[in-house]
């Protein structure tokens, strides 16, 4: 299974990053028995911050996606880091996807979409899962989207 989910990674040009500093008083992840809950992350890219803004003022549907995806890239770094490995990892049990959105802005789901396609494409089967999916009034930093996950282990 690993080697499928690295090859996977690789076809799409997709190199993990380093598990994400905490920007507050918290830790990237919680393992509890053969849990493990990642904390909220945004999307945070080599370059920085992304996607500072609202979905439904400064950005599409579309791009509300792609900031969920940079969000899924960095919690999948966090859990291969916490399983010891893609075979260390079960399934994604949960997923929580908060994005910024303007009043009238009524489709987040369609946003989280981003981060639940990426897990799917990555990880099959294994990556299906729950999910909620809340439009707030605003994310750490101004960010347009921030997702958490809730992962089962081998």
């Amino acid at each position: 299974m690993a080697y499928e989910t690295e090859a996977r990674l690789t076809a799409l040009g997709i190199e993990l990053p380093p598990v994400p500093a905490p920007a507050a008083n918290y830790i990237p992840f919680v393992t509890s028995g053969k849990l493990i809950f990642v904390s909220g992350q945004i999307p945070v890219t080599p370059q920085g911050v992304q996607y500072v803004g609202k979905v439904g003022r400064e950005y599409s549907i579309e791009d509300g996606q792609k900031a969920a995806k940079i969000c899924a890239i960095n919690i999948l770094a966090i859990m291969k880091s916490a399983a010891g490995g893609f075979d260390g990892i079960a399934r994604i049990v949960k997923v929580t996807g908060f994005v910024n959105t303007a009043v009238d802005f009524n489709e987040p789901q369609k946003v989280v979409n981003g981060a639940s396609d990426f897990f799917v494409e990555i990880l099959g089967e294994r990556g299906r899962h729950a999910r909620s999916a809340i439009g707030v009034a605003t994310l750490p930093f101004g960010v347009a989207v921030e997702v958490e996950a809730i992962v089962e282990l081998t």
